[in-house]
C-alpha cells in the first residue's frame, strides 16, 4: 500500500512538472565563437545583453546586426522571436538585410541620385534604377566598431567618410542598443556631420512572435498608430501623396490580423507583393510616442513599438524564398511572409518631396533619434 502510495505521488508531481513548462527554455544564446572573425580587416564580434528577468538580446557589430531575441510567451518558455543567422560568415553571405542597421540612407532614393544646396549627388543604383538602404556597401555591410557598455548595453559606432556611396560629408553615427528591465530593447541613434548631408536611420528585424522559423505572420494582429500612408509606384518610390488608410487595406487604426486583407485586389499590394509601405504616424515631431502593436494569439507574445521617427514602413517579409540565402538558424527555411518588420524611420526618398519631414543633417547639428521595442505577453 505504501509503494503505491508513493508511485502515486511521484506520478502526480511527474504530471504537475510537465503542466507548468515555465521552467523549460526552447532556446539557447548562439555562440559568440561563431561570430568571432575578421571582415575587411577589422574584427567582428557577438554582443549579449541581458535583463535580470532573462530576457536576452543578442547582436553582431558587422552591419550593426540584431541576432536573437530572447522573450518568454504567456507560459514563461522563452522563444527567439528574431529572424537571423547562426554565424558571422552566414550574416556575410546571407540576406543583407536581417536585423541590419540601415543607413546612410534607410529605405529608397529615386534615380540613385539627389539634389542638396544645389549641388547633385550620384549614389549607387542597387534597386533598380534606385538606391536602397545607403548603397551597395551601405551600413549593413561594414564592421562598426562595438563597445559592451555594460550587462544590458552596447555601443554600435561608425564614420562614413565624405564621399562614401556618393553621400557627402564625414559622418559620425553611433546607436546604444539597451535591454531594459521592463522587457524592452532600446535603440538610441546619434549621428554628426561636417557637411550639409541627408541621413536615414532604421533597423531592419524581421519579427514572428511565434518564434523565428516556425511558419507565416499572417495571424499576427497589427495596430498602427496611423491615418494616413505614402503610396508608391510599382518601384516602390513614394508618389509623394498621402492617402487616408480608412476604406483600404492600409487601415490598421483597430488591430486586425495581417492576413485579413493582404490578398485584396489591389494595386498598392500588387506592387509589393503584400505591404512594403510607409505609414505617416499620427504624433508630435520627435516625440516619443506609441507607433505600432503587434500580437500572437497562440504564444500570448506582444511587441509595442515606441519612436521618435515620424514614419514606419510594415513590410511582410514578402521577398524572402525559403531557398538559399533564405535559410536561417538551425537550417529553417525563411520564406515569404515568415515575419513582419516595423522600421521606424523618415519618409522613403524625402529628399525629392518638399512635403515630407526633412532628412537633411546639417554641421553644427546632432542628429538623435530613439525607438524601443517592449515585450509582454497577453
Amino acid at each position: 500500500m505504501r509503494t503505491l502510495f508513493v508511485f502515486c505521488v511521484m506520478a502526480v508531481l511527474m504530471t504537475c512538472v510537465s503542466c507548468h513548462p515555465k521552467q523549460q527554455t526552447e532556446v539557447v544564446p548562439i555562440m559568440r565563437k561563431a561570430f568571432q572573425v575578421e571582415h575587411d580587416s577589422k574584427p567582428v564580434d557577438l554582443f549579449t545583453l541581458k535583463n535580470s528577468k532573462g530576457m536576452t538580446v543578442q547582436l553582431t557589430n558587422y552591419g550593426g546586426k540584431i541576432v536573437s531575441i530572447l522573450v518568454p510567451d504567456r507560459h514563461g518558455r522563452l522563444g527567439d522571436i528574431n529572424l537571423g543567422y547562426d554565424s558571422a560568415d552566414t550574416y556575410i553571405h546571407g540576406t543583407a538585410s536581417l536585423g541590419a542597421t540601415m543607413g546612410r540612407y534607410a529605405n529608397r532614393i529615386a534615380g540613385g541620385q539627389f539634389e542638396l544646396n544645389g549641388q547633385v549627388y550620384v549614389l549607387p543604383k542597387n534597386n533598380g534604377e534606385n538606391t536602397i538602404h545607403g548603397g551597395t556597401k551601405g551600413f549593413r555591410f561594414v564592421v562598426w566598431d562595438g563597445v559592451q557598455l555594460d550587462e544590458s548595453s552596447v555601443r554600435l559606432s561608425y564614420v562614413s567618410p565624405d564621399g562614401d556611396q556618393g553621400f557627402p560629408g564625414n559622418l559620425t553615427v553611433k546607436v546604444i542598443y539597451t535591454v531594459t528591465e521592463d522587457h524592452g530593447l532600446k535603440l538610441e541613434y546619434s549621428a554628426t556631420t561636417d557637411k550639409p548631408t541627408v541621413i536615414n536611420f532604421t533597423n531592419h528585424a524581421f519579427f514572428n512572435l511565434k518564434g523565428e522559423g516556425r511558419g507565416d505572420v499572417m495571424d499576427h494582429v497589427l495596430w498602427v498608430n496611423a491615418k494616413q500612408f505614402t503610396p508608391t509606384d510599382k518601384a516602390a518610390i513614394p508618389t509623394g501623396e498621402f492617402l487616408a488608410v480608412k476604406g483600404t487595406p492600409f487601415d490598421f487604426t483597430s488591430p486586425k490580423r495581417l492576413g485579413r486583407d493582404i490578398d485584396i485586389e489591389n494595386e498598392q499590394l500588387t506592387f509589393g507583393g503584400g505591404y512594403d509601405h510607409n505609414f505617416v504616424l499620427d504624433k508630435a515631431e520627435g516625440e516619443l510616442a506609441l507607433a505600432a502593436r503587434l500580437s500572437e494569439p497562440d504564444s500570448g507574445r506582444v511587441m509595442e513599438v515606441f519612436t521618435t521617427e515620424p514614419g514606419l514602413q510594415v513590410y511582410t517579409a514578402n521577398s524572402l524564398t525559403g531557398q538559399g540565402t533564405d535559410i536561417g538558424k538551425g537550417a529553417k527555411a525563411y520564406g515569404p511572409r515568415s515575419a513582419v518588420c516595423l522600421e521606424t524611420q523618415h519618409f522613403p526618398d524625402s529628399p525629392h518631396h518638399a512635403n515630407f519631414p526633412t532628412t537633411v543633417l546639417n554641421p553644427g547639428e546632432v542628429y538623435q533619434s530613439t525607438t524601443l521595442y517592449r515585450f509582454s505577453t497577453e
